[in-house]
């Protein structure tokens, strides 16, 4: 049986910035990183997001490449999520990417159900947005569009996806 409540939405996305983040061309979306993050972090729905000492994860590392930055969140449902996404200030922000950001060929978004409680990191994130690179949606990695149901195939933290270990 499951029980939604058991269970909460991780999101990852990464970017690759176009000019240092501290530069004029990404003054507006340095200056809004604060008002935007308190929008998220009063959202209905809003669970948790990474963050280090600055209140953001802009200097969080993720793939080892410094022109990247992630955004890691944890949201109650899909519904809580893409009801923030598409409002108010973040949709400000979102119509306003490709002047801040590279376009990546790559998936650079990926969902995941998470134990209610549990806090993702940078490496689980990365495994994920990997998986969902390799294999396209599945229950271990997917997208808004094709989604799956919380409790479908959840990976306790740490363990393998199935075709993603090593064989001998």
């Amino acid at each position: 049986m499951t029980d939604d409540a058991v269970y909460e939405l991780a999101q990852v996305n990464i970017a690759r910035l176009k000019a240092p983040l501290d530069s004029p061309q990404l003054k507006d979306f340095a200056d809004a990183l604060d008002p935007v993050n308190a929008s998220a972090d009063a959202a209905d729905g809003f669970v948790w997001r990474l963050q280090s000492e600055g209140g953001d994860a802009t200097d969080i590392p993720v793939f080892g490449d410094s022109w990247l930055i992630v955004n890691l969140t944890v949201w109650r449902d899909a519904d809580a999520l893409t009801a923030f996404m598409y409002q108010g200030r973040h949709r400000e922000m979102l119509a306003r990417r490709r002047e801040w950001f590279e376009r990546l060929a790559e998936a650079v978004t990926t969902l995941w159900w998470v134990p209610a409680g549990h806090r993702p990191t940078v490496a689980e994130a990365e495994s994920r947005l990997l998986h969902l690179r390799t294999h396209g949606p599945t229950p271990y990695a997917f997208t808004l569009r094709t989604s799956y149901p919380a409790g479908t195939s959840v990976p306790v933290p740490g363990e393998v996806p199935e075709g993603l270990g090593c064989s001998v």
